[in-house]
């Protein structure tokens, strides 16, 4: 969410911004939100004239009752003024409920306004125009054939599908046997990874508050992401970033504590509405899976260059797992409103011959700290807001895609990347079941 000074002194570049971000019918919202602005403003200005005028007129009264002792027409003069006093009062409730009303708008405007984006984002009206920037290993095409994930994960018994969807609908999932240990050591290995870099693991709650949803992410975002419990206000989380960030509503962090740098578990639920593809069934587009998640919150002047360190931990860790990646730069219109900056890490695909998303880093600015008044205080005493950011450390099923297919060998073994064996028990392969290849 924009300060709405900013957006005050500086309407044409909000109005550019919306454009960049092909949000056209936005553009009404920002005259809309000047005027209503402009109203509020007054009337704040008329009920703080009328609270000192009050205050005036009060002790008035009491200096002329003190005085109607000796002289009665004090006593006709106090009540005139005590009517001033009643109706100004009766003025000032109005106003009261005015600015009340005016500011609700503004800010429901306000939270529809985009943030600005940083003039390095690539302009572009959705995914398809976003860039790649590097590639980070060697994407290979082996001679055999690479299956579907799932029928690579049925070879090792190690998913049931069928049974999940007797049991929960589509989009859900049993993982068991070797390939669900694969799974829960990837998240053990990511975890020990971003430890080992020096971030604070943190276990969260799994579910927030509604006022904690709308700081954190726009309200299209949550519609189509989240899933909200019956008859409380609680939400389960679509990330573990919700609920970290969430933390820290209405804090007043230490300039000297920051940066926080956090990794945290969580499973992360998802509406995922919409039909998909092929390649987007099995379980890479799911309602329920795991992840380890990176949060930072930090300095205004620290956030960019914290931007370039978390993704490149991103690419750190798959290429310690022998699996090409490329980062792409995510283009204005695939930015999220509360985005200043994203990028995708994307993992080759062998059987698809093409890459696909595994993380999403993100700078988000002042928005979330903004939305949740999550401010920071330096050693001369000012307070500010702080930045914050994230990014997708690893998430199982996808990193599992991966995994299998970069390491899939001709006889139907899967080969685990050394760093992973402590993890899985020292083993250095995965072995079909007999009569299963």
């Amino acid at each position: 969410m924009l300060d709405i000074k900013f957006l005050r002194d500086n309407p044409d570049a909000v109005r550019e911004n919306i454009k960049k971000k092909f949000q056209d019918k936005k553009l009404p919202l920002v005259d809309e939100v000047i005027l209503l602005d402009a109203r509020m403003r007054e009337a704040k200005t008329e009920a703080n004239d009328l609270r000192a005028a009050r205050n005036t007129l009060s002790r008035q009264v009491g200096v002329l009752m003190g005085q109607a002792k000796k002289d009665p027409a004090k006593a006709e003069e106090a009540e005139a003024v005590k009517e001033k006093v009643v109706a100004q009062a009766q003025r000032l409730g109005e106003l009261e409920k005015v600015e009340t009303e005016l500011e609700e708008k503004v800010r429901q405007i306000m939270l529809q306004i985009p943030q600005m984006i940083d003039a390095s984002v690539p302009i572009g009206e959705d995914d398809t125009k976003n860039v790649e920037v590097q590639r980070f290993g060697e994407a290979v095409v082996p001679e055999y054939e690479i299956p579907y994930h799932t029928e690579i994960m049925e070879r090792f018994d190690g998913i049931d599908l069928e049974a999940a969807r007797r049991v929960s609908g589509n989009g859900f999932y049993y993982l068991s046997g070797d390939i669900a240990r694969l799974h829960t050591g990837v998240l053990a290995y990511a975890r020990d990874f971003m430890i080992d870099k020096g971030f604070t693991y943190v276990i969260p709650p799994f579910m927030i508050h509604g006022n904690v949803v709308e700081g954190v992410m726009s309200f299209p975002e949550m519609e189509a992401m989240m899933y909200k419990i019956e008859g409380e206000d609680l939400y389960l989380i679509g990330t573990s970033e919700h609920s970290m960030i969430g933390r820290y509503i209405d804090q007043i962090i230490p300039e000297e504590k920051l940066p926080l740098t956090l990794t945290s578990y969580s499973p992360c639920f998802r509406k995922e509405k919409g039909a998909h593809g092929l390649e987007e069934r099995g379980v890479y587009r799911i309602h329920q899976f795991e992840k380890q998640e990176m949060v930072v919150i930090c300095r205004p002047e620290e956030s960019m260059a914290w931007y370039e360190q978390m993704w490149r931990y991103s690419v750190a860790l798959f290429r310690s797992l022998d699996i090409p990646v490329r980062q792409l730069e995510c283009c204005s219109g695939d930015l999220a409103d509360l985005k200043v900056k994203s990028c995708d890490i994307e993992a080759w695909s062998p059987r698809q011959k093409k890459y696909f998303e595994v993380c999403s880093c993100s700078n988000l600015g002042d928005a979330q700290a903004r939305r949740l008044r999550i401010r920071m205080r330096g050693s001369d005493g000012k307070i500010s807001l702080a930045h914050t950011l994230n990014n997708t450390v690893v998430a199982p099923p996808r990193m599992l895609i991966a995994l299998l297919e970069n390491n899939l060998q001709a006889d139907g073994s899967v080969l685990i990347p050394a760093a992973l064996r402590p993890y899985v028990g020292g083993k250095e392969a995965l072995v079909p079941e007999a009569g299963r290849q």
